[in-house]
């Protein structure tokens, strides 16, 4: 018998203690059973100690000294089936009551359920009373499998940091690079070059699909054949109008990303179809373009909906064991600023800030009148658990080739 299993488990004081009280409540033994459990419960308070089927016993019988003969021979017949069951695993016997736990919980909820529709209880009291008493005693069928915490296993963890290295000598003397995990956050302003960095440290000459990575392009500002073109220069070191006039030596040089890039349009897509598509492609860098579109409003407050989508964004990397890259714009207080920092994002206090693992925030020279637009370009970290490491990295963007050089 299942409650006579039970029984003999919750006999032994260290399990008894772990699952004493509304962890293995009454309401799950059956009548007869029942009246064991309450005496073993006296037993365990009164002796705190291991206790025999003879203990036991004769504690039931000493405590119930009127019962008729006829109960006498019931409960003497139950503790001698008591006395040739095993007490369970205690793995399982610890399965075993949280399922009937959960069961009998969830006829206490029904019941009030039913009191609600039939309109006998119009207030939520009871159902918060079960809720309290009861929260810190569910217990869930949980295994933990305690993580590699040696030193073998930190050292080679950590050494993956860069597994995908940056492929700009300035950036890359700082920051050698992302791995599996991480979510990076790529923040500018408008006709700043963001997508020309991203296209340059991914298909330029030594970026990531160079170093083997499988790159997936999400775009849902710019139209794909712009954002597309832009992969292109940069991965053939030719302008637009080189490509032109060169088709066969741009197939040429554009083939050597093919097999490991793809750019989809999602237009009107949210986090859950990023995650479909992270789950059939498996690929090793995922880019956002842009990362805060893919957010689905569920509040009025912008802080609060792009806090969510950046959590999401944060737990596929890790689960999916992935890098995240998220292109996000700066607000309009940024603009001008050579050194702009993280509370800057647009439609965000620190919720996307706290998620990232490294941020880097883009931007150039402010204009003066009469000057044309120079191509120096600040790389500003402003957030990096990678190595610590904050400051400003200064270099130029090859604008016609979409590249970022030194």
């Amino acid at each position: 018998m299942t409650e006579l299993a039970l029984i003999r488990s919750l006999m032994g004081k260290k399990f008894y203690d772990e699952h004493k009280g509304a962890k293995s409540p009454d309401k799950i033994f059956s009548k007869d059973i029942v009246k064991i459990k309450q005496v073993l419960d006296y037993s365990m308070k009164k002796y705190e100690k291991d206790l025999t089927v003879d203990e036991l016993q004769a504690l039931f019988m000493a405590n119930n000294p009127t019962m008729t003969t006829a109960n006498r021979q019931v409960y003497t017949n139950l503790f001698t089936k008591l006395s040739k069951q095993q007490p369970m695993n205690k793995e399982i016997a610890s399965d075993v009551l949280s399922s009937l736990f959960r069961q009998m919980l969830g006829e206490e909820i029904a019941n009030i359920g039913f009191d609600y529709v039939n309109g006998t209880t119009k207030s939520l009291e009871p159902l918060r009373k079960i809720i309290h008493k009861h929260n810190d005693d569910f217990l869930p069928n949980l295994e933990i499998v305690w993580e590699d915490i040696s030193v073998e296993t930190l050292l080679r963890l950590n050494n993956l940091e860069a597994k995908w290295k940056f492929n700009l000598p300035t950036l890359k003397q700082r920051i050698e690079g992302i791995s599996d995990g991480h979510l990076i956050m790529i923040g500018a302003r408008p006709n700043t070059g963001k997508t020309s960095f991203q296209a340059s440290i991914i298909a330029g000459p030594g970026g990531f699909v160079d170093q083997g990575a499988r790159c997936v392009i999400l775009t849902n500002e710019e139209a794909y054949h712009r954002v597309g073109i832009r992969y292109m220069s940069a991965a053939t070191g030719m302008s637009r109008d080189e490509i032109r006039a060169n088709p066969s030596k741009t197939q040429l040089l554009y083939k050597r990303v093919l097999d490991r890039l793809s750019v989809k349009d999602c237009t009107d897509k949210y986090m859950d179809y990023v995650e479909l598509v992270i789950r059939a492609v498996k690929p090793d860098i995922v880019v956002l373009d842009m990362g805060d579109k893919f957010a689905m409003r569920t509040s009025d407050k912008s802080d609060v909906y792009l806090k969510d989508a950046t959590i999401h964004a944060r737990n596929m990397a890790k689960i999916y064991n992935c890098a995240v890259i998220w292109m996000s714009q700066l607000s309009a207080e940024a603009e001008g600023r050579v050194t702009p920092n993280q509370s800057m994002l647009e439609g965000s206090k620190t919720g996307k800030a706290a998620e990232t693992d490294l941020m880097l925030l883009l931007s150039k020279d402010p204009m003066l009148e009469g000057q044309e637009e120079t191509d120096i370009r600040h790389i500003v970290v402003s957030k990096n658990k990678l190595n610590g490491w904050h400051g400003t990295v200064t270099c130029r963007l090859d604008k016609d080739k979409s590249f970022y050089i030194p």
